[in-house]
């Protein structure tokens, strides 16, 4: 099993930079591709990046190519999604989870983290 807990959200100006955090508990952690996705209130939860269990494929979303770049290091259980050039659009919270299969598609992953709210201001 994996728990994963999100930090780094915050309140950024338009144009700003923010780097989110994903620390994974337990030591299978490179047996996973991770993922990053958003929920904006009223909106379904949507794929943002995803990065492959040894870190050599990465995906994003059209709206963020070019603007958030997705790591990990397995040896620190922890993967980032570094943001530049935030759009009001952008805010959302942002969710890590983790699954076997590398995919974009959230009901496939099986584990979690709780959420960091990231807030854009125009």
């Amino acid at each position: 099993q994996v728990q994963l807990v999100e930090s780094g959200g915050g309140l950024v100006q338009a144009g700003g930079s923010l780097r989110l955090s994903c620390a994974a508990s337990g030591r299978t952690f490179s047996s996973y591709a991770m993922g990053w996705f958003r929920q904006a209130p009223g909106k379904e939860r949507e794929f943002v990046a995803a990065i492959a269990r040894s870190g050599d494929h990465t995906y994003y979303t059209d709206s963020v190519k070019g603007r958030f770049t997705i790591s990990r290091d397995n040896a620190k259980n922890t993967v980032w999604l570094q943001m530049n050039s935030l759009k009001p659009e952008d805010t959302a919270v942002y969710y890590c989870a983790a699954d076997r299969v590398l995919t974009r598609f959230p009901k496939e992953y099986d584990y979690w983290g709780q959420g960091t709210q990231v807030t854009v201001s125009s």
